[in-house]
């Protein structure tokens, strides 16, 4: 699986701190989940991910339940991400899913929409929000994520993202324990400002980053801009 041969064996963010802080960057083969409220970042930090591993060499593709090709490349373009060119040259490549009209057949129809682009090395799905709350039996979404596995088995990398507030915390802790990597997204008061917070609760084979904390910004022209955690806390 994949079009390009690498000998790395990692996804890196190519963002210095955050790559540090996810110990060296989510392993090549390996399903990441990141979680967290609306606005809290889960579609830059996967944008920032995606883009640092076009910058490596990896083939990508993306499926969007919020934006259509051009918006999201002009999106990417406006925080310093810009993905035309791997566009134009087919190395990513954008797919905008209707999830809320797709029902009980939303994970299923995802699936195979994801075993298409199998030769792709990195898949993000940005988000699987609206497939979770209407799909009325968890176990359709365990099924999916069990699809997932078997993906990454094969050598792809897959990135999920999700707002978690809506899903039962018996369904999010099934996820995440079948998940080889898990980033948690928070929004939290710094002053008079927010800030958004991510947490590393674990990425496989890098223990020693578990409950890692990294405050961050979102900025036009510069993408994610990292802040202390002394900042970030108040």
């Amino acid at each position: 699986m994949g079009t390009a041969q690498h000998t790395q064996t990692a996804i890196l963010a190519h963002n210095l701190e955050l790559d540090s802080k996810m110990g060296g960057g989510l392993p090549v083969g390996s399903l990441t989940l990141i979680e967290g409220a609306n606005g809290s970042g889960k579609s830059v930090l996967s944008q920032q991910i995606l883009w640092g591993a076009l910058r490596d060499g990896f083939t990508t593709a993306l499926f969007t339940s919020e934006n259509s090709v051009s918006s999201m490349a002009t999106q990417m373009q406006k925080i310093d991400l810009d993905i035309l060119d791997y566009l134009l040259l087919g190395k990513c490549r954008i797919f905008p899913m209707a999830l809320s009209n797709a029902g009980e057949q939303a994970t299923i129809s995802l699936a195979n929409a994801i075993r298409s682009q199998q030769e792709r090395d990195l898949v993000v799905i940005d988000s699987l929000t609206q497939a979770v709350v209407n799909t009325r039996e968890n176990s359709k979404i365990v099924r999916f994520f069990e699809r997932c596995k078997e993906f990454c088995a094969n050598g792809m990398t897959l990135i999920v993202t999700i707002h978690s507030e809506p899903v039962s915390h018996e369904l999010v802790n099934t996820l995440r324990s079948m998940c080889d990597a898990n980033l948690k997204l928070r929004v939290e008061q710094d002053g008079q400002r927010m800030v958004k917070t991510l947490e590393v609760s674990k990425v496989r084979g890098a223990s020693s980053t578990t409950g890692a904390i990294v405050g961050f910004d979102v900025e036009p022209g510069w993408g994610m801009r990292v802040i202390p955690i002394s900042k970030a806390r108040g």
